[in-house]
């Protein structure tokens, strides 16, 4: 368990709870009610009512207006599971997987283009392109290629930020390909 920090002071009605990293939520009420406004974390605001002193409580988190963590277009599709029981990260990877392979590189599809006439090996051995993007595109040269670059994912985070970039490799290396003119 990591070392943790948590300081409060109080204001009038309001209490202002501190982390490391500064003002993390406002509270307002007290023993048996509080109202709980996130400042600096995820996550909406929470109301919670309570019996002191018996330990029970009971809460309700109110949902944030906030867009999707992911963008609508290609990666609209992208799992979007919030928390994951031990044993299911792999099959969010081949479950991101599936979803790069049917969206991105399906059959008359731009990234299967890429993929069969050897467009992203022609993109890489150009001396023109930048180290960052040939980097970028290196995670996609080949379907084995991009399926071992998001199995080696960490965590679910981190799965979803690896699809994200194959996401954007695939969108730059078609942006490339079509202007040298070798994209129909």
């Amino acid at each position: 368990m990591g070392f943790r920090f948590r300081r409060s002071a109080r204001l009038g009605p309001l209490r202002f709870n501190f982390s490391r990293g500064g003002l993390s939520s406002i509270s307002v009420g007290g023993r048996g009610a509080s109202f709980n406004i996130p400042v600096n974390r995820n996550g909406g605001p929470r109301t919670t009512v309570g019996l002191p002193g018996t330990g029970l409580s009971w809460s309700v988190d109110h949902k944030p207006d906030r867009p999707a963590a992911v963008p609508a277009g290609p990666a609209a599709r992208l799992p979007n599971s919030r928390r994951l029981r031990r044993g299911q990260l792999d099959a969010l990877k081949h479950s991101l997987l599936g979803v790069l392979r049917q969206d991105l590189f399906a059959a008359g599809s731009a990234g299967e283009e890429l993929w069969e006439q050897g467009l992203l090996s022609r993109l890489l051995a150009d001396a023109s392109i930048g180290a960052r993007t040939n980097g970028l595109l290196a995670l996609i040269e080949t379907p084995e290629a991009m399926e071992a670059y998001v199995l080696r994912a960490q965590g679910q985070d981190d799965a979803k930020r690896r699809a994200q970039r194959c996401i954007t490799a695939v969108q730059e290396a078609t942006r490339l390909a079509a202007g040298r003119g070798w994209l129909a």
